[in-house]
């Protein structure tokens, strides 16, 4: 027995070190105390006792001198380090560089800090700000008629286009001193929220050029000149933007694309000087068709050292007027339905001066980093923001519909089947916008986020697809049946155009969220790396050995972690937090050490082949997003105030991020490539088992009842959205609507219940009405509140028809009459 004690408390005493993560001095020291205690007290006897001490010393003497330890462990283990680690390519190298470490890298330490996350305030818009929200985007959104601009005009308006100049939409991001509104990262957000939830085709033209357009690129690169010339041109709307990177055969891989500069001397405006002779033929380039400046990525060569002794000089960047002999431009692309301008740029032999290198000769051959680093901006804000502001909308017109539209004497909102499809939409908007809002904020804290913004762009635009999918299933045929009524339609019919640009979802989960991440945000891997490239064989070992055991002691806390808070169901984490939201946070930062560990089992395990390991870092991926997503959602929470009211949607989100994330989890433990070792890892990872589940039905009725009644709760889920009540905008006049449609209700339940007793007849509605209020069942107030109900809620749940010359392209009269007046 004293055997098994003796055994048992060494193993506790490690574990307990390993979970305070305590260093390899400490841990020495209590484990000889331990042993020392036993010792005096001589039990469990002296061959236990030897035999104890005999091991300890057999681990720690040479784990504790350091010579000892460089010959005997870390030396071999370099040597393996180096041949299974394949050397970073300058891509790599440069995508790793371009981006910073923001809070997901708490994430990889498996134990987070999570004060650095709710501590810090999330910014507000500036009074400058909110005052050009309400005015001028609101305005805006006044002149959005998307039926007349997708299927009439198959372009924005001419007001629309000359209120966007007007204005400086395309100047958010240019600083003032060059014309520019200066807006700061959250007021880009909401801008794009509040038009593109309105319209995909105007936020398309809106986003683009403060993402990946010429002005960011500018901002950072551009000479002097260069800054002083377009930067005012593109704040004011004098000058279009657009910005070719996809070629026909390369996609969004500017390492790959075969358009191509040749140095050489050359005829401009009538004098010989030296320039580049430009290739290219591109692809889906945005704003293109109407574009007046052309930023171009290409390869550049220098065969005759013109400019040096480097033929291959490297992706370069440049900036053409659209007027420039050879290049073709003008052609559209039609994609899905949702015409904003995009379309082909194609050049043969096309001749520009030096001068057109965006940052000069400096930069040339620097494009692919010039392009990675403003990406991860971009990236960060401009699909999570539009996205999310779509998915407000929806969200909002879902309740209303759920609650106007009645079957079998119902809202269809009560039954459960659509309570369902309601929750989910309610908390997939909380979450995406939580997740939209902690990527801007990023920004706006100096970050260049680029692994939050490559996990917001992928789960904003998947969740926003099935907050689709869900609405339209409510909506049934009002859903399906296009025209001026149809607030669902098109953008169903774009949600694919979102999941494919700025980086196919498919390469951006498998490939880039955890193969970014898990070197970037990884505590020692990247130093690791770096350090194997030191020349210095020395200096090599005593910087590899420091980081090797600094990294075998994560491991091991993150396993100890990950065991101990299963077991105990997290309750020796130290969190922050109410009696609610101490929960959520104990959930995290167990997944958050069981993340961590994997993460690590993962690479140590697969090398350098990992990010051959599409499914596996998929799976990684999708764990590390649902940590950040479910920290972002309580950043949320925690900063508006704990609202009681909001608990049920952010439970919902919480539980469904987690049991995704335990998913994912025991997707990378099952497909481990050593048999013998998953039950071990599911011992540790999940030593209870994997108990988490989906959100209960009745956690779902809950969500879904707060999206069918005008709320704080529902107000706050869709902040930013456009509400006005006007001609066209049905969706502003179901908000205006569904107060009465609540007030009428107990109003038709009386009249049902006079129906049946017999004491009112009728056939139609407005007959049972009239002859109720003659029988005194109601109140001429009353009647007159039934029949405005009765005949607006129709108006709304009506579809539209049309004469099929309206439907041809070409023909309606009406078509080329706003043709025309265009």
């Amino acid at each position: 027995m004293m055997i098994l004690l003796f055994i048992l408390l060494l193993i506790a005493v490690s574990v307990t070190c390993s979970f305070l993560k305590t260093s390899l001095q400490v841990w020495t020291g209590v484990v000889a105390a331990t042993l020392l205690v036993f010792t005096i007290a001589g039990e469990p006897g002296w061959i236990s006792l030897i035999l104890g001490w005999a091991i300890f010393a057999l681990i720690a003497v040479p784990l504790n001198h350091r010579p000892w330890r460089q010959a005997l462990l870390t030396a071999p283990v370099l040597r393996m380090f180096n041949k299974m680690t394949p050397q970073i390519s300058d891509t790599e190298r440069v995508a790793l560089e371009a981006g910073t470490v923001g809070f997901e890298g708490e994430l990889f330490s498996g134990r987070p800090n999570w004060r650095k996350l709710i501590d810090k305030p999330l910014p507000e818009l500036s009074l400058e700000e909110q005052t050009f929200i309400e005015g001028p985007c609101e305005e805006l959104c006044h002149m959005i008629d998307e039926w007349e601009f997708t299927h009439y005009r198959v372009d924005l308006s001419e007001k629309a286009w000359q209120h966007l100049k007007d204005n400086k939409f395309f100047g958010m991001i240019i600083p003032r001193e060059y014309g520019g509104l200066g807006f700061s990262a959250i007021a880009h957000r909401a801008v794009l929220e509040k038009v593109g939830g309105m319209s995909a085709t105007v936020g398309s033209v809106v986003a683009v050029p403060n993402s990946l357009g010429p002005a960011e690129l500018l901002l950072h690169y551009g000479t002097t000149e260069q800054k002083n010339h377009y930067l005012p041109r593109l704040a004011s709307g004098e000058e279009i933007p657009c910005f070719g990177l996809t070629s026909t055969t390369a996609g969004s891989d500017a390492t790959s694309i075969s358009d191509y500069g040749v140095v050489c001397k050359g005829e401009w405006e009538g004098k010989e000087v030296l320039g580049m002779r430009l290739n290219f033929d591109k692809r889906y380039i945005t704003l293109a068709p109407v574009a007046t400046v052309v930023g171009l990525a290409f390869r550049l060569y220098d065969p005759d050292g013109l400019i040096g002794d480097t033929e291959d000089i490297g992706i370069s960047l440049a900036l053409l007027p659209r007027d420039v002999p050879g290049m073709d431009i003008g052609q559209r692309h039609f994609p899905l339905n949702n015409p904003f301008p995009n379309g082909p740029i194609r050049g043969k032999d096309v001749f520009v001066p030096l001068d057109f290198l965006l940052g000069g000769t400096e930069h040339a051959g620097h494009g692919w980093r010039m392009l990675v680093e403003s990406l991860s901006v971009g990236r960060a804000i401009s699909l999570p923001s539009s996205t999310t502001g779509g998915a407000k909308l929806t969200c909002l017109a879902t309740g209303a519909y759920a609650r106007i539209r009645k079957q079998f004497n119902l809202p269809i909102g009560r039954f459960e089947g659509v309570e369902e499809a309601l929750a989910r939409i309610a908390a997939n908007t909380y979450a995406v916008s939580a997740l939209s809002r902690q990527t801007a904020s990023a920004v706006d804290a100096g970050e260049k986020p680029a692994v939050p913004g490559a996990l917001a762009k992928y789960h904003c635009t998947e969740l926003s697809r099935d907050i689709l999918k869900d609405a339209m299933d409510i909506h049934g045929g009002k859903g399906i049946i296009l025209g001026p009524r149809n607030y669902l339609g098109r953008g169903w019919q774009g949600a694919p155009i979102w999941i494919t640009v700025e980086g196919a979802n498919i390469l951006t989960r498998s490939m880039m969220i955890f193969g970014q991440g898990a070197i970037r945000c990884h505590p020692y891997v990247l130093k690791e790396l770096e350090a194997l490239e030191i020349d210095d064989e020395e200096e090599q070992l005593k910087a590899f050995d420091k980081l090797l055991f600094k990294h075998i002691g994560h491991t091991i806390s993150c396993a100890s972690r990950s065991f101990v808070l299963g077991l105990s169901m997290a309750r020796f984490a130290a969190v922050p937090g109410d009696r609610q939201t101490k929960k959520y946070y104990r959930k995290l930062s167990r997944y958050t050490a069981a993340f961590s560990l994997m993460a690590d089992i993962a690479m140590s395990t697969y090398g350098g082949k990992l990010k051959m390991k599409e499914k596996i870092s998929g799976r990684l991926g999708d764990a590390l997003s649902m940590l950040y997503m479910s920290a972002s959602m309580l950043r949320r929470f925690e900063y508006e105030g704990r609202p009681a009211a909001d608990q049920p949607i952010l439970a919902w989100a919480f539980h469904d991020a987690i049991y995704r994330s335990q998913e994912a989890l025991k997707g990378v433990i099952d497909n481990y490539p050593i048999p013998l070792l998953r039950p071990v890892l599911r011992r540790i990872v999940f030593p209870l088992g994997a108990n988490e589940r989906r959100p209960n039905d009745r956690l779902g009725h809950k969500v879904a009842a707060l999206m069918l009644s005008p709320s704080e709760t529902r107000d706050r889920l869709t902040r930013g959205c456009y509400k006005a009540d006007r001609p066209g905008h049905v969706i502003g006049n179901m908000e205006t609507l569904l107060p009465d449609v609540i007030a009428a209700e107990p109003l038709e339940r009386r009249l049902l219940k006079a129906v049946k007793s017999g004491k009112v007849s009728g056939y139609t509605f407005d007959e049972q009405v009239d002859n109720a209020e003659k029988a005194g069942v109601f109140s001429d107030e009353e009647a007159k509140l039934m029949r405005s109900v009765r005949e607006r809620a129709m108006e709304i749940i009506a579809v539209d028809d049309f004469d099929i010359r309206e439907l041809q392209a070409g023909v309606s009269e009406k078509g080329e009459a706003v043709r025309d007046a265009a």
